[in-house]
């Protein structure tokens, strides 16, 4: 299997970069579960960027720098920003369908998100990702360079290290992929990789994301020699449905953006009713994520509560059926009429704001491998992400990675071992891995959550080098499986993420510690950088 570019992962940073490059690269898509099936597809909001002729883009970096609380890179945030309107435009030729309004300056509606100074959102409707990703997805399948393989999970980079090559600087040649349908890892050469692999959400017991964020490229890329960064800030988003039937639903910013008020329930006695934002920030329920999923994880908390609730009932039934027909159907499915009842909502792990540290091309620690979109760390988000600027860099940087690809076009293929299972047997345990998947979840929401000190962590710590043995040991003697994979993977990301805040004595931005509630004066980025290993790629 050898190609030019394997994209792995199908949100909008990875058919970003395939549809960027041209006709003559030979490109692989892999997609863990189908083409679909990513956290884009469920992206609500909108796409921040400068539109508007009263918007301006200072005012979107001095929002972004805001919410980042000191951490955002100005000349990566700045450049971003800079090409936001370009790459609107990019997806308006590619037919993507955004929110009409013949009276604004600009013919299409713009919403507003917490933490932005301007209405500077565009969106579709309340299903942005879905029409965005349908629309690439119709562009990608007709495209006859674009080979698309479907329920093909990622297993581990090769690098030239790994195969005992001692040049420098080392260089990833590909990858093994399980092919789950066939039962087999298939071997893929490239002269370039491209990890888009999205976030790793499914670490914590409740998040809004698909089940394929698993942290699967930043895993790979930890293993492989690159360095991360940032990983203890984990955003939280403040609003996914509370209902028991309803799985990761999130009700967008937009709702709160739209004028939606966060409540106390009837749970909560003589408070019941009230208005809690401005208890916690001036600017109430458009503060940013992280200010508003700590305040309502403090209200519950104090009050013994599950949820708390959103209301919008003011507006008039048809501004929401018209403005958040995805959600006013969701939950009219489970029995709440938003037009007339509030919506209990409670915060969930939303979006990973570190990850594999690179460039603005996309480049990370090793040549030949790219990573864009939420699998990266470029420095944008900072210690926090300010709503919709996710997507925005998935186009801006999906761009420029297709472009230093193309500069780097004589790049020679090299022939890869095959994926080796002759040490190893079908698995007789498998519910060691649901055990230990369960328990990782578990401990991760109830140690690293949004509130943390230092012996939570400490006690997350423990119970990750223990996991860690064990499933290591399972991998060592089994053949692998999507599961098994994942698992992997997780257990590498909570690492990450509980050696990033320990290292972190103060609180800022997602991270808030209880020990050392006060922020430095002076921000540092928080960079982990992997020891040598010695343990071989092959099985």
């Amino acid at each position: 299997m050898d190609f030019d570019v394997v994209i792995v992962g199908s949100g909008l940073a990875g058919l970003s970069v395939a549809l960027r490059l041209p006709a003559s690269c030979r490109i692989a898509l892999i997609c863990k579960r189908t083409l679909d099936e990513s956290a884009s597809n469920y992206a609500q909001g909108g796409i921040a960027a400068v539109l508007d002729p009263v918007d301006s883009i200072e005012q979107h970096v001095a929002d972004t720098m805001r919410a980042g609380a000191g951490l955002c890179e100005e000349n990566v945030t700045r450049f971003i920003v800079e090409n936001g309107a370009e790459a609107i435009d990019w997806l308006i030729g590619q037919g993507v369908p955004f929110s009409r309004d013949e009276s604004s300056a600009i013919g299409f509606h713009l919403t507003r998100e917490g933490g932005h100074s301007e209405r500077r959102i565009i969106h579709a409707a309340d299903a942005t990702g879905h029409a965005v990703q349908v629309t690439l997805e119709e562009k990608l399948r007709a495209s006859s360079h674009i080979s698309i393989f479907e329920n093909h999970s990622a297993v581990d980079l090769i690098t030239s290290d790994r195969l005992g090559s001692d040049v420098h600087p080392v260089r990833c040649h590909g990858l093994y992929v399980l092919d789950e349908k066939a039962g087999e890892v298939r071997t893929f050469s490239a002269r370039h990789t491209v990890l888009a692999t999205g976030g790793a959400g499914k670490v914590y017991l409740y998040t809004t994301n698909p089940d394929t964020a698993s942290g699967d490229g930043i895993a790979m890329a930890w293993r492989a020699g690159c360095r991360v960064g940032n990983m203890e800030f984990i955003q939280f988003h403040p609003t996914c449905l509370y209902h028991p039937w309803a799985k990761s639903f999130l009700i967008s910013e937009a709702v709160r953006g739209e004028g939606g008020q966060l409540k106390l329930p009837p749970e909560a006695g003589t408070d019941a009713g009230k208005r809690f934002m401005e208890w916690h920030d001036s600017r109430g329920e458009l503060a940013s994520r992280d200010i508003v999923a700590k305040a309502i994880d403090f209200e519950m908390k104090k009050r013994g509560l599950d949820h708390v609730n959103l209301d919008i009932t003011h507006q008039s039934p048809g501004f929401l059926k018209s403005h958040f027909p995805t959600i006013y159907a969701r939950c009219l499915e489970l029995g709440i009429d938003i037009t007339r009842q509030p919506i209990p909502v409670v915060p969930a792990a939303h979006y990973t704001c570190g990850g594999i540290i690179t460039d603005m091309r996309g480049k990370t620690d090793l040549d030949g491998l790219y990573a864009v979109g939420e699998a990266a760390c470029t420095g944008l988000h900072g210690a926090n992400r300010l709503a919709s600027n996710s997507l925005l860099e998935c186009l801006v940087l999906g761009r420029m990675a297709a472009a230093d690809i193309v500069k780097q076009k004589d790049t020679p293929l090299v022939a890869l071992p095959a994926w080796d299972e002759s040490q190893v047997s079908n698995p007789n345990e498998e519910v060691v891995i649901s055990h230990n998947w369960d328990e990782l979840r578990r401990f991760m929401w109830d140690y690293v959550g949004i509130v943390r000190t230092t012996k939570r962590l400490e006690r997350a710590q423990r119970r990750i080098k223990l996991l860690r043995e064990e499933i290591d040991e399972y991998y060592a003697n089994f053949i692998v499986s999507n599961n098994l994979l994942e698992l992997r993977n997780l257990v590498e990301v909570a690492s990450l993420i509980v050696q990033s805040a320990l290292s972190r004595n103060e609180s800022r931005g997602l991270h808030y510690s209880q020990d050392f509630p006060e922020t430095h004066p002076k921000a540092y980025p928080s960079i982990l950088t992997p020891q040598k290993r010695k343990r071989p790629l092959l099985n």
